[in-house]
């Protein structure tokens, strides 16, 4: 490995974490400015199968939901995860989105089924949020007593369906849609408008996990014709070195920055992603020393 290569990091890692990585990188470059930092962005699942399937090189893996993680790399291609993050499912759209000046918490799931209405989603096989989108939907009919609610509102515009979340605001910002379910944190950083869930359908409150959990969705599994089934879950982000890692030593340096309470934890808060640091683990004795003061041991 040339100098060059030796001091070159790349992350595969969910969309919604864009723009916090972004600021990451220019944060962690200014004291390393001989560090090169690819971040490569795509949804969660189809994040780990460019690992499992497409044998691309990575050094971190940065997924929107932990479980990824746990149910796709390990234990073939790294032996922990460390849970960093939270977020929410939000209502999100802008001012031209008809009947924007209606929409609220109560009758959000009434205008989205409207025939002039058009909304977009995430795919549930390449991307947590889409599958989420599916799991609110579903909570949305329990919670708002709205029987049916989940079938029609999925059966709704598939046309607009995109391989992950963030690839849906250029719809937005066009018109071409009026709402998209979407984190509320990628909302806040793109300065867009939004409808806050209530906690029983927005996937935030762990309190709340046994209702979460009446919630479920097959997607495409690890292997061809498999599925893994998807249960609703308070939403936690997951991050982990690849045991194949072309620079491991680095990437344990960067995923540290990315986990330090001044570091990057500060930079997820402000981008209106809560930091779980430290949350417990079932991987905690296979997590690298140097990373373990971020994870708790279960027992």
């Amino acid at each position: 490995m040339n100098q060059k290569e030796n001091n070159k990091l790349i992350i595969f890692h969910a969309g919604s974490l864009s723009v916090p990585l972004k600021q990451m990188k220019d944060e962690f470059t200014k004291v390393n400015p001989d560090i090169e930092i690819l971040l490569e962005s795509a949804g969660s699942v189809k994040c780990a199968r460019k690992i499992t399937d497409l044998n691309k090189e990575c050094d971190i893996m940065a997924s929107a939901d932990y479980t990824i993680i746990d149910e796709m790399l390990i234990p073939d291609y790294t032996g922990w995860n460390i849970k960093f993050a939270s977020n929410e499912m939000a209502i999100v759209y802008h001012d031209e989105s008809r009947y924007s000046e209606e929409i609220n918490a109560q009758n959000w799931h009434e205008i989205l089924l409207k025939d002039d209405v058009i909304y977009g989603r995430a795919d549930p096989n390449s991307d947590p949020c889409g599958y989420r989108a599916v799991l609110t939907s579903q909570l949305a009919e329990k919670y708002y007593n709205k029987e049916g609610f989940a079938k029609q509102i999925i059966s709704k515009n598939q046309e607009y369906i995109r391989p992950k979340e963030v690839d849906l605001l250029a719809l937005l910002e066009s018109n071409t849609i009026d709402y998209l379910f979407l984190y509320r944190s990628v909302a806040q950083q793109h300065g867009l408008k939004y409808v806050i869930l209530p906690d029983s359908i927005n996937l935030k409150n762990s309190e709340l996990r046994d209702f979460y959990k009446s919630a479920s969705i097959d997607i495409v599994g690890k292997e061809p014709g498999t599925t893994i089934t998807k249960i609703g879950q308070p939403m936690v982000y997951g991050i982990t070195v690849l045991e194949n890692a072309p620079n491991k030593e680095l990437a344990l340096k960067f995923v540290d920055f990315i986990l330090s309470k001044n570091g990057g934890s500060k930079i997820m808060e402000e981008n209106g992603q809560p930091s779980m640091v430290p949350a417990y683990s079932e991987t905690f004795n296979a997590i690298p020393q140097q990373l373990k003061l971020y994870a708790k041991p279960i027992n």
